[in-house]
């Protein structure tokens, strides 16, 4: 456990900011399953429609850094693939 003053309040923005990462990992990889679940079940016109909204989610991942630029554009490109094949 933190002893000095400086550590405890590390340790208490550690953990806020861990919450926050994961709310914003959670919901890019929901939207990405979702659509890649519609693609797998056939169902692509809604996939079509969903898929906005999942590579927003990836955008506001990558602009909090949470994930890299380039990991987000290769996750917004592999959503793009699954929905045109």
């Amino acid at each position: 456990m933190p002893i000095t003053s400086a550590a405890k309040k590390a340790l208490r923005q550690s953990r806020t900011k861990r919450a926050r990462n994961y709310n914003t990992r959670a919901r890019y990889k929901k939207a990405m399953r979702e659509v890649l679940d519609l693609v797998k079940a056939g169902k692509v016109d809604e996939a079509i429609k969903v898929l906005p909204r999942a590579q927003k989610e990836i955008d506001m991942a990558a602009k909090k850094n949470i994930l890299h630029d380039k990991t987000a554009a290769r996750k917004k490109s592999l959503l793009a693939r699954a929905v045109a094949k």
